[in-house]
C-alpha cells in the first residue's frame, strides 16, 4: 500500500483450513485474532475475528479505509470436487480434449497409473461446428442454430455454469462472445467463462482446463464473496473489499467473482509476500519461505526479496509432488509447493506398519482429539502437546484450552499400541514424519526450479511452523531460522503488503525474423489497458509501474524462456534488442545459446502495480543480554529421543539483544517457537527471533 493508506485503518483476513486470521493495522500499531474457521459458512468465522481486532483496537468500522481477503475456498472446492454442475460447449472434434490432455504419462512406468478426471464429465461436453485458423481467420463460421439447440439439453442435466472453448479463440473471440450472447439469453441464471477472457493464450488443453475450472467455482466464490461483502456492510464497514491474487497482487472484489480461478492460491501466497518483506527488512537474499498452518504446509523459494513466480499451476494433483498429475491452470501465479501437513493432519499406521500424517486432515471441526469437539484420531497438534511444545492452558492465548488427556489416549490407540510406543514415543514419530513430509516436499521443490537450499535463511511462519522450524532446518542443513513478530498470522500480514496489481498475459505469435513492431505495439497496448483499468478500480489516482515480459523460444521449440522488456513502444529496428535479451535470458538458464536460429515470440505478459513503499534493511546492532525464563517446559528432543529440561521464556519479556541458548522454548499467544539443542536464538533489533546454528560463524 501507499505511505498515505498505511496511516489508515487496514484489515488483512486469510481463511484457512482450520484457522481464520485477522489483523487490524493502524500506523505502527498491529492487533491479531485467530478463531476457528466456520466451514459451512466461511464468513461467519472472518466477522467474529474482525470483531474481536476492533474491540482489542477500539477501531470503529467507519474508520477502516480497505479490508483485504484471502483464502482456500477456491482450492478446496476443486481438490475435493464441490463445484457446481458445470458444462462445457466447445468446436466440433475437440469435445475430448480435456480428458486426454497432451498425452503425456506423470509415471511412465505404471501400468496403474490414474490420471485426475477432468471437472466436466464427456456427457456435459457439447460441440458446435465452427473454426478459425492460427491467425485468427474464420474458415468455418460459427453454426448459431447447433448453439441455440445446446439450451434445451443444458436445461435438462441442471447446469449452473458453463465454460466456452473454442480453438484459436485466443487470437480472434468472435465466435465465443457471439456463442455467449445466445446462450447466455436462454439461460439467464446460468453463469459463463469464456476461454478468451480467463486464459487468452495458445495450447488449448490448458486453455480448456483453466475455463472449466473458473466455470466450476464460479457460482461459489460468487456467492461467497457477495454473503461477505454484505455481512460487512451490516457490521458498519464502508470501504472497498479487495481479494489477494495467485500472482502475488490485489484487486477489487468484481475481479475475484469474474476469475475466481486467480484466486486458488489467495492464502499461501500472502505467505509468501510476508516472507519477502521479512526478507527485504533483514537483508536477506536468498530465503526459504516455510508457512505451516492448521491443514497445510507451503514452501517457497524467494530470492532478492522476489518470490519464484510462473504462469502456469497445477491443483489437486492425484500423485504428490509429480508434474502432470493434476489439472493444469494458466494464471499468474507465485509457484509454491503446498502439502496436507499441517497441525491438524491425521496420523495412523497403515498395513506395512508405517506411521502415515495427512494429507487427511482434522480441519476445525472437530479438530485434533486434544480440541476436546469430538476428534478421535491423533493429528500432529495432540503430538506437538505430548511432546511439550505447546502449553494446554495457554493454546491460542489461553482461549481454547487443550485436553493432553485426550491427546495421549488418542496417541496411545492408534499409533502407540500399533507399534508398541508410548504416547510420547508415537508423538515423535509423528512428529519425524510430518517433518520429514515437509523437508522432502521443499527438497523436490527445490530440484524443479533449480535452486539450492542449505545457504538460505528459513523464514517460518503460520501456527504451527515455529514448533517444527528447527528440525526442518536441521534436515534441509539450512544454519538460521527467522521467526517474524505475527508469525502465527503471516499470510494476513502479507495481504497488507501486497500492491493492488493485475497481470494479462496474452499470445501473439510472431517470428522475430519478421517482426511486426506495430502489431506487438497494439497488442501491449490494448493489455495495458486492460490491466490498468482493474488496478485503477482498487486504487484511484495511485502512481503505477508497469512490467513486460516476453515469453519466446528458439524455433521448433517446445518450451518458452521468459524474457524481461522494457515498457516502450517498439520500432521494427528493435528486433535485434529483443534477441539479445532473449540470448541473455536463455543463457542464464541452459548456460548456451543456439546460433543463426530464427526466435518465436509466443506471449506476452504486461503486470501494471501500485507502488508501494519498500522496505529498508534494517542492521541496527544490539547489545546482546540474557533473560530470565518464567518456567521451565519438559520437551522430549527429536533429535535424539530423550527428554531434555528446557527453559521458557515468553516473547513478550524479551527484548532485542536478548540470547537463549538451546533447547529452550519461547512462548506467544498463537505459537511457540522450540529451540533445539543444535541452536540459540537472539532477538534483532526488528524484534525478530533469530536461530543460528551452534559452531556455525554467524555471517554479519
Amino acid at each position: 500500500m501507499t505511505r498515505q493508506q498505511s496511516l489508515a485503518a487496514r484489515i488483512g483476513v486469510d481463511i484457512g483450513g482450520t484457522f481464520t486470521d485477522v489483523v487490524l493495522e493502524k500506523g505502527e500499531k498491529r492487533h491479531t485474532a485467530k478463531v476457528l474457521t466456520t466451514p459451512r459458512a466461511p464468513e461467519e468465522g472472518v466477522a467474529a475475528g474482525i470483531r474481536g481486532v476492533l474491540a482489542e483496537s477500539n477501531v470503529k468500522p467507519s474508520e477502516v479505509a480497505l479490508i483485504i481477503h484471502g483464502t482456500t475456498l477456491a482450492t478446496n472446492a476443486l481438490i475435493e470436487r464441490k463445484g457446481v454442475i458445470t458444462a462445457l460447449v466447445t468446436t466440433e472434434g475437440f469435445r475430448d480434449s480435456v480428458e486426454m490432455g497432451t498425452e503425456s504419462r506423470f509415471e511412465q512406468y505404471d501400468i496403474n497409473m490414474e490420471k485426475p478426471l477432468p471437472l466436466v464429465p464427456r456427457r456435459r461436453r457439447f460441440v458446435v461446428a465452427e473454426r478459425l485458423n492460427a491467425a485468427g481467420e474464420v474458415i468455418l463460421a460459427l453454426d448459431e442454430a447447433a448453439v441455440a439447440a445446446l439450451v434445451e439439453p443444458i436445461k435438462k442435466l441442471q447446469v449452473a455454469s458453463i465454460a466456452i472453448g473454442f480453438l484459436h479463440s485466443y487470437v480472434n473471440p468472435v465466435h465465443e462472445r457471439r456463442a455467449h450472447e445466445i446462450l447466455s439469453a436462454a439461460l439467464p441464471e446460468v453463469t459463463f467463462t469464456l476461454s478468451s477472457d480467463v486464459a487468452p493464450e495458445m495450447r488449448e488443453y490448458e486453455r480448456f482446463s483453466t475455463a472449466c475450472a473458473n466455470a466450476y467455482v464460479q457460482p461459489i466464490m460468487a456467492r461467497y464473496l457477495r454473503r461477505l461483502e454484505s455481512g460487512l456492510k451490516q457490521q458498519g464497514f464502508a470501504c472497498p473489499l479487495f481479494v489477494m491474487l495467485s500472482g502475488g497482487g490485489v484487486a477489487d472484489i468484481e475481479t475475484g467473482i469474474r476469475f475466481p480461478i486467480r484466486l486458488v492460491e489467495s492464502g499461501p501466497v500472502g505467505g509468501a509476500i510476508f516472507s519477502s518483506h521479512t526478507a527485504a527488512e533483514c537483508g536477506l537474499s536468498q530465503v526459504l519461505s516455510f508457512d505451516m498452518g492448521g491443514t497445510t504446509a507451503k514452501i517457497c523459494v524467494i530470492n532478492d526479496s522476489k518470490p519464484h513466480a510462473e504462469r502456469a499451476f497445477e491443483v489437486a494433483r492425484a500423485h504428490r509432488f509429480l508434474k502432470g498429475s493434476g489439472l493444469p491452470l494458466r494464471i499468474p501465479v507465485i509457484q509454491m509447493v503446498e502439502i496436507g501437513a499441517g497441525g491438524g493432519s491425521l496420523a495412523h499406521v497403515d498395513a506395512m506398519g508405517r506411521i502415515v500424517v495427512g494429507p487427511e486432515s482434522a480441519g476445525a471441526e472437530p479438530g485434533p482429539a486434544c480440541y476436546g469437539q469430538g476428534g478421535e484420531a491423533p493429528a500432529v497438534t495432540d503430538a506437538d502437546v505430548a511432546l511439550g511444545r505447546i502449553d494446554p492452558a495457554a493454546f491460542a492465548g489461553g482461549r481454547l484450552t487443550l485436553d493432553a488427556k485426550l491427546a495421549d489416549a488418542a496417541l496411545t490407540r492408534d499409533v502407540g499400541a500399533a507399534l508398541s510406543l508410548g504416547p510420547d514415543m508415537a508423538a515423535l514419530g509423528i512428529s519425524e514424519m510430518v517433518d520429514e513430509n515437509m523437508a522432502s516436499a521443499a527438497r523436490v521443490h527445490a530440484i524443479e526450479i533449480g535452486a539450492s537450499l542449505s545457504e538460505r535463511t528459513m523464514i517460518a511462519f503460520g501456527g504451527a511452523a515455529p514448533l517444527h522450524a528447527a528440525r526442518l532446518a536441521e534436515k534441509l542443513e539450512i544454519d538460521r531460522v527467522l521467526i517474524p513478530t505475527n508469525a502465527a498470522v503471516g499470510s494476513a500480514v502479507g495481504f497488507l503488503r501486497a500492491p493492488v496489481a493485475y497481470q494479462v498475459v496474452r499470445s501473439a505469435y510472431q517470428k522475430i525474423s519478421r517482426f511486426d513492431a506495430d502489431a506487438a505495439n497494439e497488442v501491449l497496448a490494448a493489455m495495458q489497458a486492460e490491466a490498468l483499468e482493474v488496478v485503477q478500480r482498487g486504487a484511484p489516482g495511485a502512481e503505477t509501474v508497469e512490467k513486460r515480459t516476453a515469453y519466446m523460444r528458439y524455433l521448433g521449440q517446445g518450451h518458452e524462456v521468459a524474457v524481461t522488456l522494457p515498457t516502450r513502444a517498439w520500432e521494427s529496428g528493435d528486433a535485434t534488442f529483443i534477441r539479445q535479451a532473449f540470448e541473455a535470458a536463455y543463457e542464464k538458464t541452459y548456460g548456451r545459446i543456439i546460433a543463426n536460429l530464427d526466435l518465436e515470440l509466443v506471449s506476452w505478459a504486461v503486470e501494471v502495480s501500485a507502488v508501494i513503499d519498500k522496505p529498508a534493511p534494517t542492521s541496527t546492532a544490539v547489545e546482546t543480554q540474557t533473560p530470565t525464563p518464567y518456567a521451565s517446559r519438559r520437551l522430549l528432543d527429536a533429535g535424539t529421543g530423550q527428554h531434555v529440561d528446557a527453559p521458557a521464556y515468553r516473547r513478550e519479556d524479551l527484548q532485542p539483544g536478548s540470547y537463549v541458548t538451546g533447547p529452550a522454548i519461547i512462548v506467544e499467544d498463537d505459537t511457540s517457537t522450540v529451540i533445539s539443542p543444535t541452536f540459540d536464538a537472539t532477538i534483532n533489533a526488528l524484534g525478530y527471533i533469530v536461530l543460528e546454528r551452534k559452531n556455525v560463524e554467524q555471517s554479519s
